[in-house]
């Protein structure tokens, strides 16, 4: 795959270098963490997803995408089978979503990307707004909204918005949106799966990560340089 191709290696080396997403009250934030060997997850058939934030159009645009992002392979199940649809419609229909936390008094002019999330727009109104844009314009190039797009489409139109090359008429900055949604799906598959996402652990697992630290601080001298094998910890773990 060429260079720039949105392929499942690219994503995962850069969700490991940012590292697992450790999930507290809002939208989790993200914690390093040192990647091991990547191991094998069996699939798991996942419930009928029940939504409180999507409609079924924006269900199916998120879906598909997650899916695309995070395929199943050697690595692990699939995005919807590891819950990354319903971390994101958690994390929607929260204080999070609602902006709660957000600063929206303006001035609204356009940033520069050191300048961050420059919009008057909420995270639950930005994907709103987003994907109903964005479905908009893969029916006016493709003749079909994104969940029907075949794998080669949704790669070119990901890699247009990533790059901002896709204009949403109407709507928010294409790669205002898209860093967005990147940013969710990375912490929907490495945080705490009482969120919604990473379900069997499966992200943590792949990357060698134990979960919750507190209790596993009395093993970094004992394991220091030596492989260190353990079944991940989640917070509901230890409730």
């Amino acid at each position: 795959m060429k260079e720039d191709a949105f392929d499942r290696r690219a994503f995962l080396k850069s969700a490991v270098a940012g590292g697992a997403a450790a999930a507290a009250g809002t939208l989790p934030k993200s914690a390093e963490a040192q990647g091991t060997a990547p191991t094998k997850t069996p699939a798991q058939e996942s419930p009928p997803p029940t939504y409180s934030f999507l409609n079924p159009d924006e269900a199916a645009f998120i879906e598909a995408l997650v899916d695309h992002m995070v395929p199943a392979d050697q690595y692990s199940p699939k995005g919807t089978d590891l819950g990354l649809n319903l971390y994101i419609d958690r994390a929607l229909a929260s204080g999070w979503g609602k902006g709660d936390r957000t600063y929206m008094q303006g001035p609204w002019r356009p940033g520069v990307p050191s300048q961050g999330y420059q919009l008057p727009l909420t995270p639950a109104a930005l994907y709103r707004s987003g994907i109903a844009a964005a479905n908009a314009a893969c029916a006016k190039t493709y003749g079909r909204r994104f969940d029907k797009l075949d794998p080669a489409q949704r790669e070119e139109f990901m890699q247009g918005m990533r790059s901002g090359k896709v204009v949403f008429e109407g709507g928010p900055p294409s790669r205002a949106f898209f860093a967005t949604v990147y940013q969710n799906v990375m912490e929907g598959m490495f945080g705490d799966p009482m969120y919604g996402g990473n379900r069997g652990k499966a992200g943590w697992k792949m990357i060698g990560f134990p979960g919750v630290i507190a209790v596993h601080y009395q093993n970094v001298e004992k394991f220091r340089g030596k492989k260190y094998s353990v079944e991940p910890v989640s917070i509901s773990d230890m409730s």
